[in-house]
């Protein structure tokens, strides 16, 4: 079937498909770079995971005490505080967030860089053609991607006997019809490598047999009288800094002192069983008597947020659980007798779908044996975070161990390799669909690795675009990541 669409005669720099955690990022940094950049997001705000999946506060990331992501994010932090939409706790955590304001600040970031963004949009296929020494020729067919060993030496040779691809332009749909959009570089955030996908590109998704980890559908609860909340919190031993930060929380078998209480109300027929699979609430900056909740757990048989059918099924399972998590919170929970639901996320949270197969697959190994790179683009020291639908309450989040990883000062490194998709010479997949293993994701899909592997996205494209004909195999290593530290990049 061939689409009837229309190529409009605009071009950009860089075309940045999703506008969440990573996009929003790259976007910006792309801009600033001094591409002309075009942002298409299927919501109506920038943020993704962070704004409109409502995932609060942002996890930290240290080595020695100190946030290995920096550069924009710190800048975003910032921008944050400084609207009373971010908070630092007594502990020195600056990771507390509004997502509401996080709307405002990125697009305020990305508009004030001279970027563009296009709202309300959808990817539909990229159009696809030869690269032929930096001359686009226009193909009807696709050839399949081939696979670089990941013992391929640096810089990122593609396989011999392969002819590389570009995509040459993306089609869109939104309220104009379709219309392919042209730009020298592509960034595919979309979080499910859906463009990466659509243009041929290999990926994998889920763990061996195919299962992904659990999706949740956050939401809040307003009307909180915070401050009886906190004392029943530190009088059952989950310890608060004080009502403005409270972290509370209960997972079947791992020693809650609310674990009874959830117990108590399965008995009861308040909640299901599987509502105790994950639960965790959080205070939430600028929003005062308001609690996010981390929670709650989609049906294990909705775990692939790739699928559209699985991924509407779990909005509806998530809103029958909120009503659940609802009448338990009120009956049990001190200081939520007259709470009631004040945002249910318009976007299910997903945490793992497609991984592509890049120039290079982070791996458990490289993690926990503290891998360095010659690209290194972001350091990380969060966790292997797997939240797994097998067995309903098994979460593996480890944090100790002999593994070198496992030092408070500690930590591995993301290489530039793992957001280059093999196959495509104008593209880059930077965030949680990055070239990695199902276990290795765990540990990098959080936001901050997020807006770090964006931010070298966006810079690289830009170059790109501007120096080597989009192929963004070519942009020097060692000048990215020096203007990533002038930055204020943690590299």
């Amino acid at each position: 079937m061939t689409l009837a669409y229309q190529t409009l005669s605009q071009t950009w720099d860089v075309i940045v498909a999703g506008g969440g955690t990573a996009g929003a990022i790259a976007g910006i940094a792309a801009a600033r770079a001094g591409a002309r950049v075009l942002v298409i997001e299927a919501q109506g705000s920038l943020g993704g995971t962070g704004t409109n999946a409502w995932v609060t506060p942002l996890m930290r990331n240290l080595s020695a005490g100190e946030n290995l992501n920096r550069g924009l994010t710190d800048e975003l932090k910032a921008r944050l505080l400084a609207r009373g939409d971010g908070a630092v706790d007594p502990n020195g955590n600056d990771n507390w967030f509004n997502p509401e304001g996080m709307k405002f600040v990125l697009e305020q970031m990305l508009l004030s860089a001279g970027g563009e963004v296009l709202y309300h949009t959808h990817v539909v296929e990229p159009v696809m053609a030869d690269d032929v020494d930096g001359r686009w020729l226009m193909v009807d067919g696709k050839d399949t991607a081939h696979r670089v060993p990941l013992t391929a030496p640096h810089p990122f040779p593609q396989a011999t006997g392969h002819k590389p691809q570009a995509i040459h332009s993306l089609v869109i749909h939104n309220k104009g019809g379709l219309q392919a959009l042209r730009a020298a570089v592509f960034i595919d955030a979309t979080g499910d490598a859906d463009l990466a996908a659509r243009a041929g590109v290999p990926f994998h998704a889920g763990d061996e047999d195919g299962i992904h980890q659990a999706m949740s559908l956050r939401f809040t609860l307003a009307g909180v009288d915070t401050a009886r909340l906190c004392a029943f919190l530190n009088a059952n031993g989950q310890g608060q800094t004080g009502e403005h930060f409270l972290h509370f929380w209960m997972v079947w078998g791992k020693n809650s002192t609310l674990e009874p209480l959830f117990r108590e109300a399965v008995e009861a027929g308040v909640l299901l069983e599987r509502d105790g699979d994950y639960f965790q609430g959080f205070s939430v900056p600028g929003r005062p008597g308001e609690i996010s909740f981390n929670c709650p757990r989609i049906r294990p048989e909705l775990h692939d947020g790739a699928d559209p059918w699985q991924l509407s099924a779990a909005q509806t399972d998530g809103r029958e659980a909120i009503d659940r998590l609802t009448a338990f919170c009120r009956a049990s929970l001190p200081g939520c007798e007259n709470a009631f639901i004040g945002v249910v996320a318009p976007m299910v949270g997903v945490r793992e779908s497609r991984r592509i197969v890049g120039e290079y697959t982070l791996t458990l190994t490289d993690i926990l044996d503290c891998a360095r790179f010659p690209d290194v683009i972001c350091r990380n020291h969060y966790p292997v975070d797997i939240h797994s639908v097998k067995g309903g309450a098994r979460l593996l989040h480890e944090r100790d161990g002999t593994a070198p990883y496992f030092a408070k000062d500690a930590y591995h490194e993301i290489p530039f390799r793992a957001i280059v998709p093999v196959g495509i010479s104008n593209l880059l997949v930077p965030g949680r669909a990055a070239s990695s293993t199902f276990e290795a994701q765990s540990a990098i899909r959080v936001q901050q690795n997020c807006h770090s592997m964006g931010e070298a996205a966006g810079i690289a494209a830009a170059w790109a675009a501007r120096e080597h004909d989009g192929r963004v195999r070519d942009v020097g290593i060692d000048a990215l990541q020096t203007e990533l530290r002038r930055l204020g990049g943690n590299l």
